[in-house]
């Protein structure tokens, strides 16, 4: 029954990841903004919808450990498993854009989670009021520096023209079909993992930061690979990105005010983040080595190779 669960789960957030991208195009047409922007606001917070609703869940039920580490854990997948499949699907052009404002502002948030955790162990409601004024101030300079350089976007991205004509009804139940099916799908994924995990005898732990954070990855992994392989580019880096810091900001940031969380486990300081921090920096001098501002192939297939050792090492450290 668990392996079913999977199953429909990830049918599930597939289908809903195909809806979140046409609805992205179909609101960069109406709103006149970036495909970046788009993925970094509308395909970010419905694909964090699952990372929030774990960690609100898990804050509530006494199991902080699995509410830090959900979002720890799914910002690492979302750049070495995410993004590295997707530029294994082929090569993503990096915009100015992503060293000028993205990349520094996700390390901010970083950065910043790592000292609200470490000052006092635990992320208390102000640090997390904090963190979602942050997010609303990232939002405003976004989309003002979109509409600022409407004019400026990249001609040569390949985009379904026939979605400058659909409607703002249609858009909004596209996204309802999309945010539903990754809802329930997300819900049928990490259920069927958990019990999978569970029944292997593997800790809470390593669940939250490898199961759980790679199911409730998936929704990123469908939207970015579908959007790869329509051409939409843009869209596949903006959403990562962009939920990394929604990761942080909106589903931390929310869980905190919810109910403050303490720090349970040791290695949520002394190892995951630092895992975290480590898969974000690496991303600045990727783009620059041998393609300046071309995550290749062989980047995509470094940032895997790196994800996949990091959970070997998660699991090797727990035997």
């Amino acid at each position: 029954m668990s392996i079913f669960y999977v199953c429909i789960g990830l049918a599930l957030l597939v289908f809903g990841g195909e809806f979140l991208v046409r609805a992205s195009i179909g609101l960069s047409f109406k709103l006149n903004i970036s495909k970046m922007v788009i993925g970094m606001t509308v395909v970010s917070f419905a694909t964090s919808a699952p990372e929030l609703l774990v960690s609100i869940q898990a804050a509530l039920v006494g199991s902080p450990a699995i509410a830090i580490n959900n979002v720890i854990g799914s910002n690492i997948a979302n750049i070495g498993l995410v993004l590295g499949i997707t530029a294994l699907i082929g090569p993503i052009t990096v915009s100015k854009d992503f060293y000028k404002l993205n990349w520094p502002v996700m390390m901010m948030f970083s950065v910043v989670l790592y000292y609200f955790l470490n000052n006092d162990a635990v992320l208390s409601r102000l640090e997390g009021i904090l963190l979602l004024i942050g997010l609303l101030f990232f939002l405003y300079v976004l989309i003002k520096n979109a509409r600022k350089n409407a004019d400026q976007e990249d001609a040569t991205d390949e985009v379904d023209d026939a979605l400058a004509s659909v409607g703002y009804l249609k858009i909004v139940i596209w996204l309802l079909i999309g945010g539903a099916s990754l809802y329930y799908g997300a819900n049928f994924l990490v259920d069927g993992a958990k019990d999978i995990a569970l029944n292997m005898g593997i800790s809470e732990g390593v669940i939250s930061i490898t199961m759980i954070a790679i199911g409730t990855s998936v929704p990123e992994l469908a939207a970015s690979v579908i959007a790869a392989l329509k051409g939409e580019k843009a869209i596949s880096l903006g959403n990562l990105i962009g939920s990394n810091i929604f990761n942080i900001a909106s589903v931390l940031g929310l869980t905190a005010i919810v109910k403050e969380i303490p720090v349970t486990e040791p290695q949520i300081l002394s190892r995951d983040i630092f895992w975290m921090l480590g898969f974000a920096i690496v991303l600045l001098p990727l783009i620059f080595i041998s393609k300046k501002l071309v995550l290749t192939r062989f980047k995509g297939a470094l940032l895997f190779i790196s994800y996949v050792f990091f959970i070997y090492m998660v699991f090797k450290v727990t035997a």
